[in-house]
């Protein structure tokens, strides 16, 4: 007969197993922390040399002093199949770890504490100045992180470096200003994350108006339905002039979402400085430019996907059938039926051809990893022009501003193979590969085309 337990017991068999599976968890997590401080010394000891390759250079141009740094990060990019930014960071903050923060490796190579709790000392961290000072607290912290978790670790530090900061908030909350900004992240199911950097203040009084005015609407919405009846239906008879019930069933973020959506999109700001000839109206005049690929068969109802916002991001079919209607101009892609590589373009309002290809086939970046999106891209000839290199799109592509001045400016080449395919060779003379975005393909039809 088998032995039962009752709940919170857990039988002698068990109770090994789990030890043993704790144990050994914990001497993973041990070889991971050893292994992770080994990659930031190595990160930091290839910084050093770069910095010694740019302490070599005469010029004192900042962005010709910038581009061994670069150059670094695009060849540790492509190796290790990630963004140069994300590279460039994650080699800034090796060294930054290694030279300002130096016990906190250590107390990582020794597995006292894990990577996020040096992600987190490293952000807070940075904002103490004084060596001295920041070396004191470095240890206090670390004395508290090797019993907490990164989260708890994270407010005490923050609390700490705030008694000890030898520099006002008032001065580094106006250097903190100096970085706001807008930006996104992109979601599943055609949505995404936008993003504002602000000082504290306006984020939570921008935040609080969004929810005073959309319980306003709530509020009005629930009054109405009130007034109406619960069943909000008139009948057959009803006079013409009668308005339509309200019948708003959002929650209130949703509501409040919408509201934000509503004001950014179609207000005009407060503090206009750019009125004139050029921009009649003012910033409130000012309209988004919105690439948008949509498939002929979403496009005609017939499929529901395939859509895709500058080539990276999907979008729900409805949204791009409105889109399109309003659209300016088109282009329309005509891709091989099997490879999907774009064969021709056309436009119905023209354009110069060569852009236009090359937009459809590039829809972005082609460097690094990168997807700036291809009308915020210069065309780059991957032969210099100045060497001899022909203007035609089996030697151009779109390269984002920093990629095409790393380009330009340092010992990295490129050549375009005939399927558009880019060869990127580095300093090192490592080469990498960097295929065309996958293209829309029409799925083969005995009809005629629908143009």
């Amino acid at each position: 007969m088998e032995n039962s337990f009752g709940p919170g017991e857990i039988s002698p068999g068990d109770a090994a197993r789990l030890r043993a599976g704790l144990t050994a968890a914990r001497q993973q997590e041990a070889i991971i922390a050893r292994a992770q401080a080994a990659r930031i010394r190595h990160h930091a000891a290839l910084v050093e040399v770069a910095l010694e390759q740019t302490a070599r250079m005469t010029s004192r141009d900042s962005r010709e002093r910038e581009m061994p740094m670069r150059s670094l990060a695009a060849e540790i990019a492509f190796a290790t199949h990630v963004h140069d930014l994300t590279a460039q960071k994650e080699l800034n903050d090796a060294y930054t770890l290694v030279a300002k923060l130096p016990a906190t490796v250590a107390a990582l190579e020794e597995a006292r504490i894990s990577q996020r709790h040096v992600t987190v000392i490293l952000e807070v961290g940075v904002g103490v100045a004084d060596d001295d000072v920041r070396g004191a607290w470095e240890q206090t912290v670390l004395d508290f992180a090797a019993k907490e978790t990164p989260g708890r670790t994270k407010a005490y530090a923050r609390e700490l470096a705030e008694a000890v900061n030898p520099v006002g908030m008032d001065e580094r909350h106006a250097c903190a200003a100096k970085t706001r900004g807008v930006s996104i992240l992109d979601l599943d199911d055609g949505m995404a994350l936008l993003q504002l950097r602000l000082p504290a203040a306006i984020a939570y009084g921008i935040r609080d108006r969004i929810r005073q005015q959309a319980r306003v609407i709530r509020d009005e919405a629930n009054a109405e339905r009130a007034r109406r009846g619960d069943d909000n239906t008139a009948a057959p008879d009803a006079a013409p002039d009668v308005e339509p019930a309200v019948d708003d069933a959002r929650t209130l973020a949703q509501i409040g979402a919408d509201v934000a959506a509503d004001m950014l999109l179609t207000g005009a700001p407060a503090v206009d400085p750019t009125t004139g000839d050029h921009y009649p109206g003012g910033l409130g005049a000012v309209r988004a430019h919105v690439q948008v690929v949509v498939p002929v068969l979403t496009l005609l109802g017939a499929v529901g996907s395939g859509a895709s916002l500058h080539g990276q991001v999907p979008i729900d079919p409805d949204t791009a059938r409105r889109l399109t209607a309003h659209a300016p101009g088109w282009d329309r892609v005509l891709v091989h039926p099997v490879t999907g590589t774009v064969l021709e373009v056309d436009r119905y309002t023209p354009r110069p051809d060569q852009r236009r290809f090359l937009q459809a086939r590039d829809q972005h970046c082609r460097g690094f990893g990168c997807r700036q999106p291809a009308h915020r891209c210069q065309i780059d000839h991957n032969h210099e022009h100045h060497d001899g290199g022909p203007t035609a799109v089996g030697n151009l592509s779109h390269l984002c501003v920093r990629h095409h001045t790393l380009k330009t400016e340092t010992a990295w080449t490129v050549r375009q193979r005939a399927d558009g395919t880019l060869e990127f060779t580095s300093p090192l003379g490592s080469t990498y590969t960097d295929e065309p975005p996958p293209r829309v393909v029409f799925i083969p039809d005995a009809g005629p085309p629908p143009f």
